[in-house]
Parts: structure tokens; C-alpha cells; sequence
């Protein structure tokens, strides 16, 4: 049973965005203090990433923890209510990004995912990960 009215559930689902959400300003604006450039939402990559080093190919997720399933097998069980729709939903997130991940490690991506949360608690560790991966990319290119 839902403990809120069609109403009000309608406009909390309403209130959640794809981008541009807290978490990613605040991660945004760390790794452009980091001299990190980037583009965000980038449409002609698949996937399209929530920022993108297109230079070093990189691309960077942010994915919050109901819509992607962080510790799925454990909490698909919490819905109370629409279960078979949020168990389809949230599944179909889960194979669409490693079907995302997949596809761009194959076209020579480097693919960093975080969770909202984790960044939330650790935005400087999230970004070294991801100068650590371009300082990995600029090293691969010498090489070449």
C-alpha cells in the first residue's frame, strides 16, 4: 500500500530529473577545479554519458541507487507497491548499462561509473579515479 495519494506520488516522481541533479553539479564543478574539461550529456555517444572526455575517451556516470540497483539482489524485495513494474524497471536499467558499458570498452572507451552517494560522501576520491584514468589515457597515446 502506497502511503502517499496518486497526487503527491505523481509529483515527487515528477520532481526526479536525468540530469542535472545535485550530485552532478557538485561532481561537475570539483573536476572542473581539478582543470578537467569535459562536455556533459553528450548525445552522440552511446550511452550518453553524464560527462565525457572526448580527447581521452572517457566517459563518466553518475547513477543514483534506486534507478541503477546498487545492491539489487538484496533490495528488489523493499517495493511495497507495483512491484513487477519497479522489478522490470529497475533490471532493464541494470542490463541497459552493461550493455552501455560493454559497448564503449569495445570502441576503446574507458568507462568510470560511480554512485550518487559515493560521490556525495567522497567527491575528491571520484576525482582522482577519473585524472588517474586520463593521466592512463595520455600515457597509452605516447605509446602508440
Amino acid at each position: 500500500m502506497d502511503k502517499l495519494t496518486p497526487q503527491q506520488r505523481k509529483k515527487n516522481m515528477q520532481a526526479n530529473k536525468s540530469k542535472g541533479t545535485k550530485i552532478e553539479v557538485m561532481f561537475g564543478k570539483a573536476l572542473w577545479a581539478s582543470g578537467c574539461r569535459y562536455r556533459k550529456n553528450v548525445p552522440d555517444i552511446f550511452g550518453r554519458p553524464d560527462f565525457c572526455i572526448k580527447k581521452y575517451k572517457i566517459a563518466i556516470f553518475i547513477d543514483g541507487e534506486f534507478w541503477h540497483g546498487k545492491d539489487w539482489e538484496i533490495k528488489k524485495f523493499d517495493h511495497k507497491s507495483n512491484i513487477d513494474f519497479w522489478t522490470r524497471k529497475i533490471e532493464h536499467n541494470i542490463e541497459r548499462d552493461k550493455e552501455v558499458n560493454n559497448y564503449l570498452l569495445n570502441h576503446g572507451w574507458t568507462v568510470l561509473r560511480f554512485w550518487g552517494e559515493e560521490v556525495k560522501k567522497s567527491t575528491n576520491k571520484c576525482i582522482q579515479i577519473v585524472l588517474k584514468a586520463i593521466s592512463d589515457a595520455k600515457y597509452k597515446k605516447t605509446k602508440q
